[in-house]
């Protein structure tokens, strides 16, 4: 079975900082999610319901 590798640099995982390879790995990473560097782009939908309120309320 093949190692595992760092999913930042790609070089093999090490056991103490896994699954990076090391604490400059996982200090990246960290990074990218404090950011939004990980952030899943949305699609307004302009057919659908919304959350303001509307004229009628």
């Amino acid at each position: 079975m093949s190692q595992p590798k760092c999913p930042i640099c790609g070089r093999p995982a090490e056991p103490a900082a896994r699954p990076f390879c090391s604490k400059r790995c996982a200090d990246v990473d960290l990074q990218r999610w404090l950011t939004g560097g990980y952030a899943i782009p949305a699609v307004e939908n302009e057919d659908g319901p919304s959350d303001e309120p509307s004229e009628e309320d």
